[in-house]
């Protein structure tokens, strides 16, 4: 759905959704956003220009509050909040209002954060996973409880605390985690109602990894059927194979390989452009690097790992792909068509692929 300005693109966004016949729309929680100032400008992206910015957000409460009756019947959701820069009860309190403004569960995506939105503002980025773990206990404490209730944690306490607000006509929120490594996953397990990933997975790994998280809420006496396996796909499609392929080349769509770990470099024999042991985007922090650094990294990015990287090629490439990850057990896909990125003819082409797409999808 998007989360930037201006609202009217927001609007427009939501509609094409409701057209799609969109289960979800999502909006973001950033501070500021990936591409650095520095290379943001007409040879990065056509989208450049003018008094745009590359760091402009709304905030993702008031706007899912002002779009909660512009959407239908598909949920609202935000991918992904952290409860370092918002307190676990303000979470809790935001999701439960939202449900009294829309006709289905929202979404509340959580996770343990990004450098880029908590160190330049002063607060702590240190234990992002023990405070998680603690969050998404205070926050099943708010939802699911009435009247006085305690916590006492390292990062959190609770002494007779309340949030009496019932869940409205929507229903209870849903907090779906966003979850890679094992004790990440494991805590979706735990709590989570759904699991959203951002990172690419072939779809073995999908698989192992939504095994994790249901063994976790076995182990827990959970259902573990009930939660939401979802992923959060950056997609690059073309007319042709060969223009998907050209597409991938583009320095905006080789910027988006840097967010990704330096585990997945190592994986086809390369040190990443920004360093080994770098974590992609739980590192990175755009204001930190020169337009000549940045230059260099995407100039460093092999096409053939974008490749492995990204769900892309034609209409039907994407198809089967995404398929092949559905017998992995991949039930909601959340799209992120960064094709758009390259060019009008390619924004086109991609916002008239999406219906085609997602009715063969829906087919099975």
């Amino acid at each position: 759905m998007g989360t930037s300005p201006p609202l009217s693109r927001v609007h427009a966004m939501a509609r094409f959704g409701r057209l799609l016949g969109a289960h979800s729309l999502w909006t973001v929680d950033h501070y500021t956003g990936w591409f650095p100032q520095e290379i943001w400008n007409k040879d990065f992206t056509w989208l450049a220009g003018g008094d745009d910015s590359a760091d402009a957000y709304y905030d993702w409460q008031v706007l899912l509050g002002h779009m909660a009756g512009r959407t239908g019947r598909a949920q609202l959701a935000v991918g992904v909040t952290e409860p370092i820069r918002r307190h676990p009860v303000t979470i809790a309190q935001a999701a439960l209002t939202l449900s009294h403004l829309t006709k289905k569960p929202p979404i509340i995506g959580v996770g343990a954060g990004e450098a880029e939105n908590i160190e330049p503002y002063g607060l702590s980025f240190a234990k992002p996973v023990a405070r998680l773990s603690e969050a998404l206990e205070v926050i099943r404490l708010c939802l699911e409880s009435r009247g006085p209730v305690d916590y006492a944690g390292e990062f959190f306490r609770l002494d007779q605390a309340i949030m009496d607000i019932a869940p409205g006509p929507g229903g209870m929120p849903e907090i779906w985690v966003a979850a890679h490594g094992p004790r990440m996953l494991e805590l979706t397990g735990l709590h989570g109602d759904g699991w959203i990933p951002t990172l690419p997975m072939a779809p073995d790994d999908y698989a192992a990894s939504l095994a994790a998280i249901r063994t976790a809420a076995a182990g827990a006496g959970r259902d573990p059927e009930a939660i939401v396996p979802s992923f959060q796909v950056f997609l690059v499609v073309g007319p042709t194979a060969k223009a998907a392929r050209r597409y991938l080349n583009h320095p905006a769509i080789r910027f988006m390989a840097l967010l990704t770990p330096d585990s997945y470099w190592e994986a086809a024999g390369i040190t990443h452009p920004l360093g080994k042991g770098f974590r992609g985007m739980i590192d990175f922090v755009p204001a930190r690097y020169s337009r000549k650094e940045i230059q260099a990294a995407i100039d460093a990015v092999p096409v053939e790992v974008m490749a492995a990287q990204t769900v892309w090629g034609t209409p039907a490439d994407v198809v089967r792909q995404l398929r092949e990850l559905g017998e992995a057990g991949l039930r909601h896909v959340v799209l992120a068509p960064v094709s758009a990125l390259v060019s009008r003819r390619a924004l086109a082409f991609t916002i008239a692929s999406l219906p085609g797409m997602s009715r063969k999808l829906r087919a099975g």
